[in-house]
């Protein structure tokens, strides 16, 4: 477990510009050490903005984007191609204008696919998926995600893992089927708490006023299940990245005054 560290940023655009930037170098240095890299999109208004902002990025053209995998922490089960799947509309800001290899392009299933209306047969489809492109030294039957990103919901949810629900005390599997989602729709996929936590780096997306008291609640010693944010983090770094409207109820002490 590695304890948060916190990067707070003026505002939303600036937070996604300079957290497009610091993917853009990990992602590098990744191929540059192993030959490739494998990331863990977010959906939300705050992923999406994060993948707008690296496609306009100045140094988007150092990514191999064909030596990237591309997987989801969670995905709306919906009809391939509807505009509320995270895959669409990562597609939209951004998927559809590098060249990545669509094999290396790692969607969770939809309602509509091989799996139809089975959302626990779609979620252990992922989970297979996973584990076949895990190696012997990776950990919790996933792949060594270089960097997974989260977005956190005004109620601390991050993926598809809310307060109090079944998922969020998942222990053995690393991908399952939410049912009863509080916010639409009601089925989901979601990776679990033990595939996050393999991952070598957490990043933890939460900008606007909206998302001050989960940000607050999570870094405040909460328990996962009452705060399922707080229970996400990675084997080498926890990183929060922040708005100053999103940060507006943390204790200053928690973050040095130079990322402000």
């Amino acid at each position: 477990m590695s304890a948060p560290q916190l990067v707070v940023h003026r505002d939303k655009e600036l937070m996604a510009q300079a957290a497009a930037a610091r993917l853009i170098t990990k992602i590098v240095d990744a191929q540059a050490t192993r030959g490739s890299a494998s990331v863990v999109l977010t959906g939300g208004r705050n992923g999406n903005g994060l993948l707008a902002a690296l496609g306009t990025a100045p140094a988007r053209d150092a990514v191999d984007w064909s030596r990237l995998d591309l997987w989801w922490g969670d995905e709306r089960f919906l009809p391939e191609g509807d505009p509320e799947r995270n895959v669409t509309q990562a597609r939209e800001a951004l998927l559809d204008r590098v060249p990545l290899d669509p094999a290396r392009v790692h969607a969770m299933p939809a309602s509509d696919g091989p799996y139809g209306a089975d959302v626990e047969a779609a979620a252990a489809a992922y989970a297979e998926e996973l584990a076949a492109a895990a190696g012997p030294g990776d950990h919790a039957g996933v792949p060594t995600f270089d960097v997974l990103m989260l977005g956190v919901g005004p109620d601390t949810h991050v993926a598809s893992l809310f307060p109090e629900l079944p998922a969020v005390r998942e222990t053995e599997r690393t991908v399952v089927g939410v049912h009863g989602a509080p916010k639409p729709p009601p089925l989901r996929v979601s990776l679990t708490l033990p595939a996050i936590r393999a991952a070598k780096e957490v990043w933890l997306l939460a900008a606007g006023e909206d998302k001050a008291k989960a940000a607050a609640i999570a870094l405040s010693g909460a328990g996962e299940v009452q705060a399922p944010a707080a229970g996400a983090y990675g084997r080498s770094r926890t990183l929060w990245l922040l708005d100053a409207a999103a940060a507006s109820e943390l204790p200053r002490s928690l973050y040095p005054p130079a990322s402000a």
